[in-house]
């Protein structure tokens, strides 16, 4: 489906019964919503939760920005922007407030919208993220993964997703190559845009510190990380955790930069201790 909300187009799909309570999935860095795992969010509208996830702006079929007139630079934008999309998409569902949840650069615009709408959100999680770009810095390997040149053509997309998800992901875990291989594929058909990644990229970089904001918060939040996440380190995660009043830490041994099949239920069922009681 899509809405126009904060002055785009956002493509977004709804999984649940409309009674359940309402939670908000936004994803990271040049990733489509199709990279949250239809059998993860199956746990979570299992346990009472009606669930949305959406491409964010410059990825999938969202509005993308690059410019009409080559030779003119595209519009840039902030993390801030990105939270008021989400808002923006919640008006549209008609949610007053939901439960949010956000990985990566998600979980900084889970942050942001925490920030700028506090009354919006119910509960927070934020996912292999950090409060601002001084912690949870990258390893040199992580960093030159994310800063490789664009594929040129979808095998070489593919190709270069499972590596990029070998580099940074779980050493703790097996790795899922059918479904990194799957959903790049996907994801490529979809909608390929690398400079809309380095626009998200900007926003990142441009978005400064969200610190101080976080220390203001009292939503009721839930920190989730893995010790051996090599592109946003775990100081990013309990900078996070430290930040927020009351927030609950919780970290995975052997867990890099994605969601490994058999924490699933754990993560599920963390997030949905939060929400019950919220």
């Amino acid at each position: 489906m899509r809405a126009t909300a904060n002055g785009i187009e956002i493509c977004y799909e709804v999984f649940g019964e409309p009674g359940g309570r309402p939670l908000v999935l936004i994803m990271g860095l040049g990733a489509q919503m199709i990279s949250w795992p239809e059998e993860f969010i199956g746990l979570l509208v299992d346990s009472g939760h009606r669930v949305v996830r959406f491409d964010n702006r410059d990825a999938g079929l969202s509005t993308h920005f690059t410019p009409a007139d080559h030779l003119a630079p595209a519009p840039s934008y902030t993390l801030d922007d990105m939270a008021d999309d989400t808002a923006g998409l919640m008006d549209v569902l008609g949610w007053d407030s939901a439960h949010v949840v956000g990985t990566s650069m998600g979980g900084m615009i889970a942050q942001a919208l925490a920030i700028r709408h506090p009354g919006r959100v119910r509960t927070l999680t934020s996912i292999m993220s950090t409060p601002g770009p001084r912690v949870g810095r990258p390893t040199e390997a992580a960093m030159a993964a994310l800063m490789a040149p664009p594929a040129r053509d979808r095998d070489e997309a593919i190709a270069r997703a499972v590596e990029t998800a070998r580099i940074v992901g779980s050493t703790g875990y097996e790795m899922d190559v059918e479904r990194v291989t799957r959903v790049a594929a996907a994801a490529y058909d979809r909608c390929h845009d690398p400079a809309g990644t380095a626009r998200q990229f900007k926003a990142i970089r441009i978005s400064g510190d969200r610190t101080e904001g976080l220390r203001g918060l009292s939503v009721p939040a839930l920190v989730i990380h893995g010790e051996d996440d090599p592109l946003v380190t775990i100081d990013g995660g309990v900078a996070t955790a430290d930040a927020i009043p009351g927030a609950k830490l919780l970290t995975f041994p052997g867990m890099g930069h994605d969601l490994p099949r058999p924490i699933w239920p754990v993560i599920a069922e963390a997030i949905t201790e939060l929400t019950g009681r919220n």
